[in-house]
């Protein structure tokens, strides 16, 4: 399933705060698959990398772009990243622990293994987890993040990485990208995925939330035999 043409079907609306003392903003809670088979709407496994964090941190929540006790804000372009974990059988899972973490604006890593020379942002968190609500909906607030070198010859473009587990089921991870990015074009770990497999993994924003863009990315996990 192209998360891009995915049917938006709400089942309910949840209110999350996005912002220190800032007031509720509304998220769109569930993303429902329409006739798609198991197969079409299959996440594809992809390279953790080596930035997942390696230390627990006081501040880790859903809106990576502040960070508790400071009045500052990440720089970049602020996007909403929404989506519904489901399983093969196209169902919800509920309570699913969802990791997401990703590069800075700079596109340098919130990782004290990063060899990255690009500048650190003191203001951006770097990591959200949260569980999925009862329809397995999820909903992150975040920056676009920046390309870094991965050698040479080679940049990666931007991405988010996400990691989704629950007991009874494999755990999943893989990376999302942006739609219309000249990066992608040549990106090895995109490319070796087949091209049904990219279109679930690359995700168009549009305006909406006060402007705000928005993504759709829907997540399958499996069940364990």
């Amino acid at each position: 399933m192209s998360n891009k043409e995915s049917s938006r079907i709400v089942s309910r609306r949840t209110a999350i705060q996005v912002g220190l003392g800032a007031a509720a903003a509304t998220v769109v809670g569930a993303v429902v698959p329409g006739n798609q088979t198991s197969e079409e709407c299959a996440t594809p496994q992809q390279r953790e990398g080596p930035f997942f964090p390696t230390r627990d941190q006081p501040d880790k929540d859903i809106d990576p772009t502040i960070i508790e006790g400071r009045s500052g804000a990440a720089l970049g372009e602020v996007v909403y990243v929404k989506g519904q974990v489901i399983d093969e059988s196209l169902l919800p899972v509920a309570g699913a622990l969802v990791d997401l973490w990703q590069a800075n604006h700079h596109g340098r890593y919130r990782h004290e293994a990063d060899p990255n020379p690009a500048p650190e942002d003191p203001n951006f968190q770097g990591w959200g987890q949260l569980r999925t609500d009862a329809d397995g909906a999820f909903a992150f607030k975040t920056i676009i993040p920046g390309a870094y070198p991965a050698s040479a010859d080679w940049w990666r473009p931007p991405h988010i990485h996400f990691k989704v587990a629950k007991r009874g089921y494999h755990e999943l991870v893989t990376q999302m990208y942006f739609a219309g990015e000249e990066l992608n074009g040549p990106d090895r770990i995109l490319h070796s995925l087949t091209e049904e497999e990219q279109q679930r993994v690359v995700v168009a924003f549009e305006a909406m939330d006060a402007e705000i863009p928005v993504g759709y990315f829907n997540i399958m996990i499996r069940k364990v035999a």
